[in-house]
């Protein structure tokens, strides 16, 4: 099936991911690509409409990001959102200046004229503001829809071009409404039909991945985490006993994860074969302290596991072509740094551990989808709600929740810690209502008394944040009885722990993992 697409362009906003899961959220499938991206290749796409992302940088600056300015030669409706309203002020003449004052925040937006872009919404509406600089000169021919106390422009529109822009972010929760503008651009001015939906994504992908394979064999990585299972059981719809699926323990996984996702995966009639490396992977990872460094070490020794154990099993079932991974859209956006103003994040065990050599081709039928999505899929396919509702783990395992040196014995105080916090997370009745709870063992020792003895011991940051796509995140208010136990049995039962803190960073500025 043929999707519409909304294409975002990137200027390195914090918010830009959001933009393309709030036109998603509207059953349109939106892509996100650099701002400097060819005018062939958005040709190519074939996109319905064009939104401008906010930006870090100012238009006044001595080498602004600009995109080819033939985009407004395409006659496609193009929406350009704070950065982006700047980009459509140089091309069309207007003037942007730095303002006196930064305005970050809630504004209050007056609406002058509710056509196309602002319909449906009140005649005052709550917004959300993040800029420094702003427009002080209206673009030739374009008029002013909605103004705010400090902003004469708030949103300014240009119909007979097919150009509008806002100066407020309406893909934050923070705009009430946000959401309706998006739907009025993509739905009611760009004509996008609304059919990005699980049923269409999992008959597409299998169709995909059935023409892509041919009569080969493929070999998939799962974890027992929602992506790889998903990514798992899809593949498997495609081609059948054709795909071999394998689970490393690697050491670095949470306690008695090896026996729990086996029995899982036989529940599901799924054949999975478990390669214990674990006391390698520690090894090559001794000493080794670089957040980077760990998940490159893991993600290339990871794929040399795969490869070897792929060979003993050639002899059996013959050559496998294709490794399959369940790689996700942020971690995509997350990992790849484009050239300008986007800086990347972190690489990710999925993406940013491959060697640039393999002898198997890459198989990624998640790539194109946020969590959410994923497990909606998952949903689509039968897969039992405790397997797709299992919190996040990140690829690399405890290794980016171990700050600092990996050791044997660093390792299973973790795993003992975090299986209490798991433990007391689901007594309380919360597990599956956040998106994340977990320990982190920190690179510090403080000091204790325990009985009548001084203690010199580590401690242990618990992490609890809610989320709905992972690309932002607020920390949990836990109620105090549980911060309580975890904290009494944490330090109680763990030999090496005499601490325990609470993190209470959002994302952003903060990450959800550590690491």
């Amino acid at each position: 099936m043929k999707h519409d697409t909304i294409l975002v362009l990137d200027f390195g906003s914090q918010y830009t991911q959001l933009i393309a899961r709030r036109v998603r959220e509207l059953d349109i499938y939106s892509e996100i690509v650099p701002f400097n991206t060819s005018l062939e290749k958005i040709k190519e796409i074939g996109p319905k409409g064009i939104i401008l992302s906010g930006s870090p940088a100012s238009i006044y600056d001595k080498k602004p990001p600009l995109p080819d300015m033939r985009i407004f030669d395409l006659g496609l409706p193009i929406l350009g959102i704070c950065y982006g309203m700047q980009v459509i002020a140089k091309k069309f003449g207007g003037k942007v200046e730095k303002s006196d004052h930064r305005e970050y925040g809630f504004t209050e937006l007056k609406i002058q004229s509710k056509e196309m872009l602002l319909d449906r919404l009140f005649k005052e509406e709550i917004v959300w503001m993040s800029h420094g600089d702003k427009l002080v000169k209206k673009p030739e021919g374009f008029k002013t829809i909605a103004v705010t106390d400090s902003s004469d422009y708030a949103v300014i529109a240009n119909p007979e071009k097919r150009v509008w822009a806002i100066q407020f972010h309406p893909e934050v929760v923070h705009t009430k409404n946000g959401k309706m503008i998006l739907e009025n651009f993509s739905v009611d001015i760009c004509k996008a039909k609304q059919n990005w939906t699980p049923e269409s994504y999992i008959k597409t992908t299998v169709e995909d991945i059935k023409n892509r394979v041919g009569s080969e064999r493929v070999l998939c990585g799962v974890s027992g985490g929602v992506d790889s299972t998903v990514a798992a059981v899809l593949i498997s719809k495609a081609v059948g006993d054709r795909l071999t699926c394998v689970f490393v323990d690697n050491g670095l996984l949470r306690m008695d994860e090896d026996r729990k996702v086996m029995e899982m995966f036989k529940k599901m009639g799924i054949k999975v074969t478990l390669i214990r490396a674990a006391e390698e992977f520690l090894r090559r990872l001794k000493k080794v302290t670089d957040p980077e460094k760990k998940r490159k070490i893991i993600g290339n020794y990871f794929i040399e596991v795969f490869e070897k154990h792929t060979k003993k099993l050639k002899k059996k079932l013959g050559r496998f072509e294709f490794l399959a991974q369940g790689t996700l859209y942020p971690d995509l956006i997350e990992s790849v740094s484009v050239k300008g103003p986007s800086a990347m994040i972190k690489s990710h065990h999925n993406v940013g551990g491959l060697p640039e050599k393999m002898e198997m081709k890459l198989i990624e039928p998640l790539r194109l989808l946020f969590k959410d999505e994923v497990r909606e899929i998952g949903k689509k396919l039968g897969i039992a709600q405790d397997i797709l509702w299992r919190q996040p783990f990140p690829g690399p395992g405890l290794a980016v929740r171990i700050l600092g040196d990996i050791t044997k014995e660093r390792t299973t105080i973790l795993k003992k810690a975090d299986s209490i916090i798991v433990e007391e997370i689901k007594k309380a009745g919360l597990y599956y209502k956040i998106w994340q709870s977990f320990g982190v063992l920190l690179p510090v020792k403080t000091v204790g008394v325990m009985g009548d003895l001084r203690t010199y011991e580590n401690v242990v940051a618990l992490r609890a944040v809610d989320s709905k796509d992972g690309m932002t995140a607020e920390w949990v208010k836990l109620p105090y009885e549980v911060l309580n136990v975890i904290s009494s049995r944490v330090i109680n039962e763990v030999k090496g722990v005499n601490r325990v803190v609470y993190d209470i960073s959002n994302k952003p500025p903060a990450t959800i993992e550590w690491e």
